[in-house]
């Protein structure tokens, strides 16, 4: 079975409620936005430590810079780095242009830490990749958080993600 019929597996037979399209490929977060979808995609960025021994996965607003040293600077690691493609494979079950929260659904996963931008638990709903860039699913941000994420084991690590302008100019993408 597929990675991504096993993410809706999962969400059916636990009683989550979520919506589903599939789609073109999209390979940017302005592809995303362009589907229309009634809920914003967010950024899920694979990360890990300099030594490759600690993995993150960052959810953060489309809106929003990645900016590696303000990210690192408030886990208190070592500079962070996009994880390799090979890791995101054995621990989320994804590739490249389909990170997903969704993979935390994996026993593997739970060697990830998860990491949410603080604004992004304002909205009613996200959207997220079911580990397959065709297809996109969205719920209600609270059915994530009390619903979803209780079922793997994760539990949210919540950061300030500064949106400030003079910051995208040392912003990593």
């Amino acid at each position: 079975m597929e990675s991504q019929e096993k993410v809706l597996e999962f969400l059916k037979l636990n009683g989550i409620p979520f919506s589903y399209a599939e789609h073109k490929r999209v390979e940017t977060m302005a592809d995303c936005a362009a589907l229309g979808l009634p809920a914003p995609h967010c950024k899920n960025l694979f990360l890990c430590n300099r030594a490759g021994t600690q993995y993150y996965l960052l959810l953060i607003r489309a809106d929003k810079p990645f900016v590696t040293r303000e990210v690192s600077r408030t886990l208190g690691v070592s500079r962070l780095s996009f994880g390799k493609d090979d890791a995101l494979l054995r621990l989320l079950h994804a590739h490249p242009g389909c990170v997903s929260p969704m993979g935390l659904l994996f026993p593997e996963a739970r060697e990830v830490r998860l990491l949410c931008d603080e604004d992004l638990l304002q909205l009613p709903a996200i959207a997220f990749h079911p580990l397959m860039d065709t297809a996109s699913l969205w719920m209600d941000t609270q059915v994530f958080l009390h619903n979803f994420l209780p079922l793997t084991g994760h539990s949210l690590t919540v950061l300030p993600i500064a949106s400030h302008a003079e910051e995208c100019e040392h912003a990593d993408f």
